[in-house]
C-alpha cells in the first residue's frame, strides 16, 4: 500500500464556487456570481506551482463551475505544460457548449467529467433544478466522443435515484464514458440527511457496484464511500481471490489503486479562496496558499498527520481489520458525529474484534 506522507495522489482544486445551477446536494452550497475573495489569476498559477512541487499528483479543477471563472483555459494550459495530470469537471450550463469542449480537449487535459444524476431529463433536471441541464449533458459527452476527448461520468446516489442506477449505468455506457464515478452523499452544503441512505442501503448499492463492474465497459470508481473497498475485498475473500496486493479482476484493479485513499491522506482539497482541506466535504483548514506553503500543510500540519495515522480512529473504525485498506468516510464521520476520527456512521459490518 502506497506511502501518502509525501504527496497526494489526488489534488481537488475548486477554482470557483459561482455555478448557475441550484443542485439539491451541492457541497459549496454554490450560487451564480463569483466570490471576490477568490485566487486572483496571479495566486492561482502561483498555487499550480506548489501542485506541481508534490511531484505528479491527479489534478481536478471543480467548482462551482470552472468555465465561471474566465481564465480557466489560462490556468488549464498552464497545469497541462507544469506536466500535471488534469481534469475538469464542467456544470451543464449553457456555458458548456461544442466550443467550450472543443477548446478543453485544446488546452490537453485528460479528461472531462460530467455529472449525471438522473437516467432521463425529468429525474437529472428535477436534481439539479434547472431545465435543460440533462440535454447539455448528454450534448457535452456526444461532441467530446466525436472530437477524442475522454470522459467520466460523476452521479451522486441518494434515495432519489438509487432505484434507477441500473439504468445511469447504461448510460454511462451508450455514452461511452471511461469511468464511471460515484458519489456517496455526505450532508454538507445543501444535502439534506432524508436524501441519505442507510448503511445497509450503502451495501445493497455496492452490491450493485460490484456485479456491474465485472461486465460493464467502463471502470467505476467511489467517492466517500471507503467502505466500498472492504465490501470488494470481503467478496474476493469469499470466492477465494484474497485481498493483497496481486488482486486481479474488473472492481479489483480500482480497488488497489484506491487502497488507503481518504480524507487527507493522499487526497488534498483547496477551496476557491485557498483554504486547505483534507476533502471538499472536511472543511476544517490546515492553513490557506496565500499564507501557508501547500506542502507544510499537507505533510506536517496535526490534521493532515492526524488523518493519515489509522491507529488515532476511534469507535469501530479503530478497531476494524480493514482500517488501512478502508478507514471509512472522514468527511460523513465529521458531518454526523461531530468528530472526524469516529466510525463511519453509514458502515454496518461489525470487525472481528468487536464480534
Amino acid at each position: 500500500m502506497r506511502d501518502f506522507s509525501q504527496a497526494p495522489f489526488l489534488v481537488i482544486w475548486e477554482v470557483t464556487q459561482a455555478c448557475d445551477l441550484a443542485c439539491k446536494h451541492c457541497r459549496a452550497s454554490a450560487r451564480p456570481d463569483r466570490d471576490p475573495g477568490e485566487l486572483s489569476l496571479e495566486e492561482a498559477r502561483a498555487t499550480l506551482r506548489q501542485i506541481k512541487d508534490f511531484g505528479d499528483p491527479l489534478l481536478v479543477f471543480t467548482g462551482g463551475d470552472p468555465l465561471k471563472r474566465p481564465d480557466l483555459f489560462e490556468l488549464l494550459r498552464e497545469s497541462v505544460a507544469l506536466g500535471l495530470r488534469t481534469t475538469v469537471t464542467p456544470s451543464a450550463t449553457p456555458l458548456l457548449t461544442e466550443d467550450a469542449v472543443s477548446r478543453i480537449q485544446d488546452c490537453g487535459v485528460s479528461r472531462m467529467a460530467v455529472s449525471l444524476d438522473g437516467a432521463d431529463a425529468a429525474a437529472h433536471d428535477s436534481f439539479r433544478q434547472v431545465a435543460g441541464s440533462y440535454d447539455r449533458t448528454m450534448a457535452a459527452l456526444r461532441h467530446a466522443a466525436r472530437i477524442g476527448l475522454e470522459t467520466q461520468i460523476n452521479t451522486t446516489v441518494t434515495r432519489h435515484n438509487m432505484g434507477s442506477l441500473d439504468r445511469i449505468a447504461q448510460v454511462v455506457g451508450e455514452e461511452k464514458a471511461r469511468l464511471w464515478s460515484v458519489f456517496f452523499l455526505v450532508v454538507t452544503g445543501r444535502a439534506s440527511l432524508a436524501d441519505d441512505l442507510t448503511a445497509e442501503e450503502y451495501e445493497q448499492v455496492f452490491e450493485y457496484l460490484y456485479q456491474t463492474s465485472l461486465t460493464a465497459s467502463f471502470d467505476i470508481k467511489t467517492t466517500e464511500a471507503q467502505h466500498y473497498r472492504r465490501y470488494v475485498a470481503q467478496r474476493r475473500k469469499a470466492q477465494g481471490g484474497g485481498a493483497g496486493p496481486r488482486m486481479a479482476g474488473a472492481p479489483a484493479g480500482i480497488i488497489q489503486r484506491q487502497a488507503g485513499i481518504n480524507d487527507g491522506k493522499g487526497f488534498l482539497f483547496i477551496s476557491h479562496t485557498g483554504e486547505i482541506f483534507p476533502s471538499g466535504f472536511l472543511e476544517v483548514s490546515a492553513g490557506n496558499v496565500r499564507r501557508t506553503p501547500l506542502q507544510q500543510a499537507y505533510c506536517d500540519s496535526g490534521l493532515f498527520r492526524v488523518l493519515r495515522n489509522s491507529d488515532a480512529l476511534v469507535g469501530k473504525c479503530g478497531g476494524c481489520e480493514y482500517r488501512n485498506l478502508c478507514g471509512g468516510s472522514r468527511s460523513r464521520a465529521f458531518a454526523l458525529t461531530g468528530d472526524y476520527l469516529e466510525s463511519d456512521p453509514r458502515c454496518s459490518y461489525v470487525p472481528a474484534s468487536a464480534a
